[in-house]
């Protein structure tokens, strides 16, 4: 018994420290228990959304899905290449089909055409439809049996060279007005002088069948005396002098020989990506290796 109250003795020092022990035990549960009744909204996840703050995060998300968000151009499918369309999904088959009838100076003024030629599935051609861009002249090609009857019949002129032929000349074929005869000439004036007649399907809103009949009645005599352009020397700059090669379709072409050396064919430009090539045969009329 002794032994057992020896244990319960302290001195001075001791009974002080047990009883600040005590006394901060007692502090910390009153604390404890006081910021537990005084924050219930901490224990239910109750949170306060600041209205405006939540609107500026919403407006920061908007222009980041914005910025993530792929555009799309619209495009004339009369001028796509094997790259673009390879992006938009087509095989090498039905690229092959569209170069194939635009290799014979025929143009698509639909999109129902363009599955025709192309064989293309009705699940792709709603994909991208709705992106294509045909000529405003495309649109008119129908015309109503009212106004066929007062279609001026031709008038029968002797054959005449292209390249001296006055825009009243053009207006003799019929389907070729005042703005379509002006066309022709700025577009013979900007090449320096047509090299091939068939180079009249390439003048903008002259519709194949006009460009036949002119063919009939006007062809190349004597082709002009051209200074080509050696796509091997050329830049940018120069290249760009031809109405057929826009400048940034040039910079391609100086960057693909850069990264690939010289032109061995005029077959290498259809490489290039953006090319016409289905005009190659023309275009190369114009230029030397």
């Amino acid at each position: 018994m002794k032994k057992l109250k020896s244990h319960f003795r302290f001195n001075k020092q001791e009974r002080s420290g047990i009883f600040f022990l005590l006394l901060l035990i007692i502090v910390l549960q009153c604390l404890y228990f006081y910021f537990k009744n005084q924050s219930p909204t901490i224990g239910n996840n109750t949170l306060v959304t600041n209205e405006a703050d939540q609107e500026r995060v919403d407006s920061l998300l908007a222009r980041a899905k914005e910025k993530d968000t792929t555009k799309t151009y619209s495009f004339n499918p009369n001028f796509i290449s094997d790259y673009r369309g390879y992006v938009l999904g087509m095989s090498p088959e039905e690229i092959d089909r569209l170069h194939a009838f635009r290799e014979k100076g025929k143009f698509l003024n639909s999109a129902k055409e363009f599955q025709e030629i192309t064989k293309i599935s009705d699940s792709l051609l709603h994909a991208i439809q709705d992106n294509f861009k045909f000529p405003k002249w495309s649109q008119q090609k129908q015309r109503t049996a009212t106004t066929a009857s007062f279609v001026r019949p031709e008038v029968a002129v002797a054959p005449k060279d292209v390249n001296t032929a006055t825009a009243e000349d053009l207006r003799a074929v019929n389907g070729i007005g005042v703005k379509l005869s002006a066309r022709i000439i700025k577009f013979r004036d900007r090449l320096g002088g047509f090299m091939d007649s068939s180079q009249l399907y390439d003048v903008y809103g002259l519709e194949k069948e006009v460009a036949d009949r002119a063919m009939k009645l006007f062809e190349v005599k004597k082709p002009p005396a051209i200074k080509k352009i050696n796509i091997n020397t050329a830049t940018a700059s120069e290249l760009s002098k031809l109405i057929y090669i826009p400048y940034q379709l040039a910079e391609d072409i100086v960057a693909y020989r850069n990264d690939n050396g010289t032109f061995n064919s005029f077959e290498e430009l259809s490489q290039v990506e953006g090319f016409p090539t289905p005009k190659l045969h023309r275009i190369a009329l114009y230029l030397s290796l």
